[in-house]
């Protein structure tokens, strides 16, 4: 089952709404938030990053008033069993405002209705952000492992 066309009605926060409509989506925008401003992305080229938003589930958040997108969350998922959650970025003139933490809500109550056994994330510096939403350290990380860059 894909979901890659979702258009949920918006979750509202303050002055924005949350969509995971793929057609308000700004590519552009995106890309250049996380090729220059995103520690984990720093230079990803255009064209993997419109790769990375084809073969994902995205939201995004607007300002209800211009539109314009003010943060943005991918997720890889089967929507079956497993969601990565990533790519989660706000820009800086809303940060501090609960934008984070009410996005990344907005993804877990989207995959809510597939009841997916895991979403797992990483993050280097917002941990808070994502505890707030029941995100949890892993409880057994010899566990895990990784085939590439870490």
């Amino acid at each position: 089952m894909s979901d890659s066309t979702t258009t949920d009605s918006p979750v509202m926060h303050g002055t924005y709404e949350i969509s995971a409509d793929p057609a308000r989506l700004d590519a552009a925008r995106v890309h250049h938030w996380l090729s220059t401003d995103a520690y984990w992305a720093l230079g990803r080229p255009r064209e993997k990053q419109d790769a990375a938003i084809e073969g994902s589930l995205n939201l995004g958040a607007y300002h209800r008033e211009t539109g314009e997108m003010t943060a943005y969350a991918r997720v890889v998922t089967d929507y079956a069993t497993f969601a990565w959650l990533c790519d989660v970025y706000v820009d800086r003139p809303a940060r501090g405002t609960g934008l984070g933490t009410a996005l990344v809500t907005a993804v877990r109550d989207h995959l809510a209705p597939y009841g997916l056994r895991r979403i797992m994330l990483a993050t280097a510096d917002a941990h808070g952000v994502y505890e707030k939403v029941g995100f949890t350290p892993l409880q057994n990380p010899d566990k895990w492992m990784a085939l590439g860059q870490q």
